[in-house]
């Protein structure tokens, strides 16, 4: 089985060196590096099949790290996440519009989960653009987050996961189609948000972030403080999900 995960030729230092972690998470800052050679790692001589698939236990707690539960946002004006703000669940993801997996988890995964979980209140999911694929990969990541300040990010996301949208390329004139393809209503404002400083500033964070955490492949999520590395089955997701639900009603969450 191939490893669901996409990797960099190259990182450079800068990009590669984790950043400082707020109090609390620092003991955690190579959770999910260490977690996606875990669930990716090829199977040991002699075993049946591939370890692929991310360990999920049914005990609510295993595997959960509280102190990763802060990177959820839950900021009710965030045009990068859909799902109530208020939400027992959040899936956070990191992810790049040039990563395979990241399509895949996109078309055959994202879907179920949103028709099952974000439609009843249970599930938020928040982007993060993790960009680690060159230039193209920062300029999409920028234009996604363009797109979001119109209100148009799932709808850029879905256009630019598409079966063949990253074999077109991420350039420029591709960047402002795909937009037209998401709805974007002010191509003149996008194209000037997708350049600008404010941009550049949110895919930082979101990049530094990711590298805080110790993820160097994609897509790595977290599932209110559990990683799981790579585009998993849809049975690991709605395992850690359901999981955590009942983690959440036993404390009293909503």
């Amino acid at each position: 089985m191939s490893n669901p995960t996409s990797r960099p030729t190259s990182t450079s230092p800068s990009k590669a060196r984790p950043v400082m972690i707020v109090a609390g998470v620092a003991a955690a800052a190579v959770l999910l590096g260490v977690v996606s050679y875990t669930a990716t790692k090829p199977s040991s001589p002699g075993a049946a099949g591939s370890s692929a698939v991310a360990e999920v236990s049914a005990d609510p707690s295993a595997g959960v790290h509280p102190e990763l539960e802060a990177y959820a946002r839950r900021d009710a004006a965030d045009g990068l996440a859909m799902g109530r703000a208020d939400a027992p669940v959040v899936l956070v993801e990191y992810a790049d519009f040039k990563c395979g997996y990241c399509g895949k988890f996109a078309r055959d995964t994202e879907p179920a989960l949103v028709r099952r979980y974000v439609a009843n209140g249970t599930l938020r999911i928040e982007w993060r653009n993790f960009p680690i694929f060159g230039e193209e990969s920062e300029a999409v990541a920028r234009a996604s987050w363009a797109a979001g300040r119109q209100g148009r990010f799932w709808e850029f996301h879905k256009a630019a996961y598409a079966e063949g949208a990253k074999e077109k390329g991420f350039g420029r004139e591709r960047l402002a189609a795909l937009a037209k393809e998401a709805g974007v209503p002010d191509a003149a404002r996008f194209a000037k948000d997708a350049e600008g400083a404010a941009a550049r500033e949110a895919v930082r964070r979101d990049q530094e972030e990711g590298y805080a955490l110790g993820a160097t492949s994609t897509p790595s999520f977290l599932v209110n403080g559990r990683p799981i590395a790579g585009a998993q089955p849809l049975e690991t997701f709605t395992e850690a999900i359901e999981a955590a639900a009942k983690s959440a009603a036993a404390k009293g969450r909503p």
